[in-house]
């Protein structure tokens, strides 16, 4: 069976498809956390619908263990370079990113975020994420997050080499 045809409306962001491997490993940080390192593996794929599909999955860079994992999707107003980016976490965070495609810059910030009655404090309340495919072809992402104790501050940053298309 042939892959699907590429949608037109998600041609501005065809520069994030395929698989990439974290190269070297990602670093997180946060004022109440002790810094710490991760592998990610990311796919971002599309079936022919006018969005991509997306599945960011993070280990222990030692034990290999799972680690962070999210799924969902991106999608592209029609005719515009506003993107909307939404997010399933695995810790009880369901969120919806908006903001703009600029060549190969995506630059995103929190919308809404909903959690599990659950979760555990403090809450995140706001998201940014800035994707950018470097000079290298490498896929950079940086997160920044604002939660009910810290005020906006990076959290994660990580570089991507692609091993599929």
């Amino acid at each position: 069976m042939e892959p699907p045809k590429m949608n037109p409306v998600v041609e501005p962001l065809s520069w994030m498809l395929g698989t990439w491997l974290s190269d070297p490993p990602g670093a997180g940080t946060f004022p109440t956390l002790q810094p710490f390192q991760y592998l990610e593996e990311v796919h971002i794929s599309h079936v022919g619908q006018p969005m991509l599909n997306f599945s960011f999955n993070s280990f222990h860079p030692d034990t290999r263990k799972p680690m962070h994992r999210e799924c969902g999707f991106i999608r592209l107003k029609p005719d515009t370079n506003k993107v909307a980016f939404v997010s399933a976490q695995n810790t009880g965070i369901v969120e919806v990113e908006e903001g703009e495609v600029n060549g190969q810059e995506l630059c995103i910030a929190s919308h809404s975020i909903a959690r599990i009655s659950f979760a555990k404090e403090p809450h995140v309340e706001q998201i940014t994420r800035k994707f950018r495919l470097n000079s290298e072809g490498k896929l950079e992402q940086t997160v920044s997050m604002a939660t009910t104790t810290q005020p906006m501050t990076q959290h994660l940053h990580v570089t991507y080499k692609k091993v599929t298309p």
